[in-house]
């Protein structure tokens, strides 16, 4: 890794938040970024999880990798899914992420839940993973080479005893980047992105397809709409506008906004949602009545709260009658 991309490594390190990671991660710096997770089915209603033994190591893991220059830590986990067992998931819960030492170098894999389709099939790529093998956790717990490995394997099992495991992604996204509001003379529902938000708009929709969600909302306002355009392009989805979102109307009408919110959250689908600084308090406060005070405590609570360009992704438990089970915060792409 160059000295360029371990900044960029650490610099995206201090700005990711998850509810599942343990204090030490959430605040430290590492030399090396991994990302990976845990695939998993129910068979006859018993948890099952994917192995994979890569050759290199001989050791029994996780599909796990290094991020490629560029690429967020979500982007890097599907890739690898992708890549070593041939399988297109979207991620779950986060789990456990695991940090070590490797040749001096400090490292962390960030890990993530990806439920897998009886009807799809994982294939070897044969460089980096020569074998896999479904197994209970029982039965993988045993088989793990590697003791850290467990953690995010423990994860996984709580969350399906508690019946939290199944979850669908609820994604809150700040537009990105626009013009300066002092530079632009016209209507302000109108001011676009800048050349810098437009780029922000794409790695969006790239990082917005490791949740893959299936509906989007957005302000009507321009800088809104351009930045969910590329995902909806990627994937031919249709647009909902949602006019109580808008910066005025939420000064206006706050609890309008906050209702428009609550219904969004009610249809429990996977579902992404683009709005301004202003509004985002009150959708924080939304989520804030649906979870637990460890999960509560990862979201933020300062103005800006978010970023332009950043995502907050809270799970909400199928069946739970709309509680979230976990929060993560992801920074921005930036040039």
């Amino acid at each position: 890794m160059t000295a360029s991309q371990s900044q960029h490594s650490r610099l995206q390190l201090c700005e990711l938040q998850r509810s599942s990671d343990a204090e030490e991660i959430r605040l430290g710096e590492f030399d090396v970024v991994a990302a990976g997770a845990i695939p998993w089915q129910l068979r006859d209603g018993e948890l099952h999880v994917l192995l994979i033994h890569r050759p290199r190591y001989d050791d029994w893991s996780w599909p796990k990798g290094k991020l490629d220059s560029g690429e967020s830590i979500p982007e890097c986990a599907i890739r690898e899914l992708r890549e070593e067992v041939g399988l297109r998931l979207n991620l779950g819960i986060p789990l456990a992420a695991t940090a070590y030492s490797v040749k001096g170098k400090t490292k962390v894999v960030y890990y993530w839940a990806a439920k897998v389709d009886p009807a799809l099939q994982a294939e070897p790529d044969g460089v980096e993973c020569d074998e896999l093998r479904w197994a209970t956790a029982a039965e993988a717990a045993a088989l793990l080479t590697n003791p850290s490995d467990l953690a995010p394997l423990e994860d996984l099992l709580k969350a399906h005893q508690k019946q939290r495991l199944e979850s669908l992604a609820f994604i809150i996204l700040r537009h990105a980047k626009a013009k300066p509001r002092g530079k632009w003379t016209r209507a302000e529902g109108e001011r676009p992105l800048a050349a810098t938000g437009r780029r922000q708009a794409q790695a969006v929709a790239r990082m917005l397809d490791a949740w893959g969600p299936e509906h989007v909302a957005s302000s009507p306002w321009t800088r809104c709409v351009q930045t969910v355009t590329p995902y909806l392009v990627l994937h031919a989805l249709k647009l909902k506008t949602i006019r109580s979102i808008t910066e005025h109307e939420a000064k206006r009408k706050p609890h309008k906004a906050q209702r428009a919110i609550e219904k969004l959250v009610a249809k429990s689908r996977s579902q992404v949602i683009c709005t301004h600084r202003p509004v985002l308090p009150l959708i924080i406060e939304v989520l804030r009545s649906r979870v637990s005070t460890k999960v509560a405590a990862v979201l933020p609570a300062q103005d800006p709260f978010l970023d332009p360009g950043g995502v907050i992704v809270a799970q909400q438990a199928i069946g739970a009658k709309h509680q979230f089970v976990s929060v993560e915060i992801h920074a921005p792409y930036h040039d």
